[in-house]
């Protein structure tokens, strides 16, 4: 792979959390810290070049979300380093950027807005937007009084609409209703076909068997095979 042609470039890159397990007391705080270490990734390097179609794969636990989040800039890396190249959307959080007192056309601007459009950019496609998250009259109407599906409907749509360079998606996308999940896919699937980098965490591997050119599986924090779509049948194997 030539080197204008990576997007992401992830070295040596080993994420850890501390977890406490209990309320500690003054005396702990003092003399102890009542935590122990999780290490969610473990030294994990990879290159992944522009229109690549990244299917993740692991168990639960493995660290797949860790590393998205880290791609995405939600989270740093505790010890290594990643570049990216172009805009990236992730679909992990979507409702990062909303604001509960705010109607659900104002939440466009303001997760638009934080997204990287600029207001035309926004004024162009809202009409898109509000149609592909078929949420009613509740467009109108705080976000406060939303449901989660209709959060997510709203967040996904905003976040396609956005025209990335790479797209981020976790398995949670796939929650919502039948309708939702039906026209979720049929985005979705636009976005596979153009020349976008895209990768996508989820159990449904036959839609990653489908759609992805490269598999990565990740156990334990680590990379343990990386490849091309046929490597899927062992994996799926091993979980039998």
């Amino acid at each position: 792979m030539k080197q204008k042609d990576i997007v992401i470039d992830i070295k040596n890159v080993t994420k850890r959390y501390s977890v406490r397990h209990e309320r500690p007391t003054l005396s702990e705080k003092i003399v102890k810290h009542n935590t122990e270490t999780y290490i969610a990734l473990k030294n994990i390097s990879l290159k992944i070049g522009r229109g690549e179609k990244i299917g993740l794969i692991g168990p639960n636990g493995a660290g797949k979300t860790t590393l998205l989040k880290i791609i995405s800039g939600i989270t740093t890396p505790t010890s290594g380093s990643i570049k990216t190249r172009g805009k990236i959307v992730s679909l992990i959080n979507l409702e990062a950027g909303f604001h509960p007192d705010l109607t659900g056309e104002q939440n466009i601007y303001l997760n638009g807005m934080l997204l990287g459009m600029s207001k035309k950019d926004i004024e162009n496609k809202i009409k898109d937007i509000i149609k592909l998250a078929d949420i009613g009259d509740f467009i109108d109407v705080p976000l406060f009084t939303y449901s989660e599906g209709m959060k997510l409907k709203l967040g996904f749509s905003i976040a396609v609409n956005i025209d990335p360079d790479i797209l981020i998606l976790d398995e949670g996308i796939w929650a919502g209703d039948l309708k939702f999940q039906q026209l979720s896919l049929a985005k979705l699937n636009e976005f596979f076909q153009m020349k976008k980098t895209i990768i996508v965490v989820s159990h449904w591997l036959e839609y990653i068997k489908k759609n992805c050119n490269r598999i990565i599986i990740i156990k334990k924090g680590r990379v343990t095979r990386d490849g091309k779509v046929g490597i899927i049948r062992s994996y799926a194997n091993s979980q039998v």
